[in-house]
């Protein structure tokens, strides 16, 4: 009797995990929202577009050959939060960043502002073409998600 007791304590110990490690996987949703894949050749150059991953808007620009020389040229060692262009892209010609105000989360306007890259209207933070904190509250620069180029016509972010 005591050897039935504890097989049947044992089966329904593992019938527990088991629901319990069922339940705590990733539902398929979240699944498809680790990873996004974009068209770059569908960006034209100067043009932004905004793609939501996890739950997040996150901007890609295909940056000019001015808009890069303009960031490269800034003197990144005096901003609020210095860090070179260089630092921020994997290819000069495309930034990737996520679309949240690093002061309360709202999500800025492209093209805007003062420095030609985002304004966030909330507050007035101003960031430049490289997506760096240059004027307003914002205590940071806007963030750059992880991200790579399978291809040359491709960007994956996540």
């Amino acid at each position: 009797m005591a050897g039935s007791m504890g097989l049947v304590t044992a089966v329904g110990a593992k019938a527990t995990v088991q629901d319990f490690l069922v339940n705590m996987s990733a539902s398929a949703d979240v699944l498809a929202q680790a990873k996004v894949e974009i068209a770059l050749n569908a960006i034209p150059e100067g043009k932004n577009v905004i793609i939501k991953w996890r739950g997040k808007p996150v901007f890609v620009r295909h940056r000019t050959a001015s808009e890069i020389q303009e960031a490269e040229n800034i003197k990144w060692e005096d901003l609020r939060d210095p860090q070179r262009d260089a630092d921020r892209v994997q290819k000069p010609e495309w930034l990737v960043m996520l679309g949240v105000c690093t002061h309360l989360g709202c999500v800025p306007i492209g093209e805007a502002g003062e420095y030609g890259g985002w304004f966030c209207p909330c507050h007035g933070s101003h960031y430049d073409i490289s997506g760096r904190i240059r004027k307003g509250p914002a205590p940071l620069n806007l963030e750059v998600p992880p991200y790579n180029f399978p291809t040359d016509d491709s960007l994956v972010i996540g």
